[in-house]
């Protein structure tokens, strides 16, 4: 199923969200269409024009946002003085309350990629009547063993790369929480210090890539290099700010509260993620959720196959 044609928005915004923030959205397709959200990944990533073309724009009222300290929304993390304590999962999830009813959206589908998968995934369990459906790929649920994966336990498969990255981190600072120890290098004074650690983080996000493209050409950009790394690490050295518990996982613990949504989750074969099982097993405790495996497709929206999946997933929920 191809993707649908390239569209422009037909209105957006900068909505004041508090806290000397304002968040950039910008509405696509049909005014009078059915309500979707997009949640980009990251954390920090910014939309992009691409995921406008994974709905129908005749079906469609299309809406993207940069999240918190993201893409066009002010400030930017990748600003030195950027406050981003007042950056959590609980600040993100209010932003898209305040913009949902700026808007006058009863009800929306909500689709996530990566992080903003975790971020669709909380929001529904927080605002179940806020959601009409769930469509997600690259899924993740924010847990401290996913995190502990992504920074530690992939370093067997990469050992190379790893050690790169370990040497990256003051050696006392080695044994303990490395995206917490990143994070501190991101907040440093310094901006030496700052651009040395967003190139090392970045450069170990480029290696656990399992399957083409393996060179992120975003990642080349300094300023959003430094934007991402430091909310990448924000949130991952503090338990994605999903409070006690996360060791196990909040969301997957939860998973029952999304019982009267449905929900589509479509994973790359080859996605790293899977290592740990935490699709399935969010698939087999939420009894409304359909699993679609793309065979050789990594953590990646744009491979072919997922996202033929993910507007096989949208059209059907179109008829809704």
């Amino acid at each position: 199923m191809p993707l649908y044609p390239e569209i422009e928005p037909y209105d957006h915004g900068m909505l004041d969200v508090g806290d000397g923030n304002r968040v950039y959205w910008e509405t696509c397709g049909n005014p009078s269409g059915k309500p979707a959200l997009v949640l980009h990944g990251g954390p920090g990533s910014g939309c992009s024009p691409y995921l406008r073309r994974l709905f129908d724009p005749a079906a469609y009222r299309i809406v993207l946002l940069d999240q918190r300290g993201s893409g066009r929304s002010t400030p930017r993390a990748s600003a030195y003085d950027t406050d981003m304590s007042v950056n959590t999962t609980a600040h993100l999830i209010a932003d898209l309350e305040l913009l949902r009813r700026h808007l006058g959206i009863g009800r929306w589908l909500v689709w996530g990629v990566s992080f903003g998968s975790v971020l669709g995934l909380r929001y529904a369990q927080t605002h179940p009547g806020a959601v009409s459906e769930l469509v997600l790929t690259g899924v993740a649920t924010g847990s401290n063993a996913e995190v502990g994966l992504l920074t530690r336990g992939l370093g067997r498969i990469f050992p190379e790369a790893f050690a790169d990255f370990l040497a990256g981190l003051p050696e006392a600072e080695r044994s303990g929480n490395l995206a917490a120890a990143y994070n501190r290098l991101l907040e440093s004074p310094d901006a030496e210090v700052r651009e040395r650690a967003a190139r090392a983080w970045t450069d170990w996000e480029t290696a656990m890539v399992p399957a083409p493209p393996r060179s992120v050409e975003r990642f080349e950009d300094p300023a959003f290099r430094l934007g991402f790394a430091r909310t990448v690490t924000h949130y991952f050295g503090n338990d994605h700010f999903l409070g006690e518990g996360n060791g196990e996982g909040v969301v997957l613990r939860d998973a029952a509260l999304l019982k009267d949504i449905p929900g589509t989750l479509v994973q790359g074969s080859l996605d790293l993620g899977n290592l740990l099982g935490i699709v399935w097993r969010l698939h087999h405790a939420w009894p409304g959720s359909e699993l679609v495996i793309v065979s050789e497709a990594g953590h990646n929206a744009g491979a072919p196959g997922v996202a033929q999946a993910l507007v096989a997933a949208t059209d059907t929920y179109a008829a809704r």
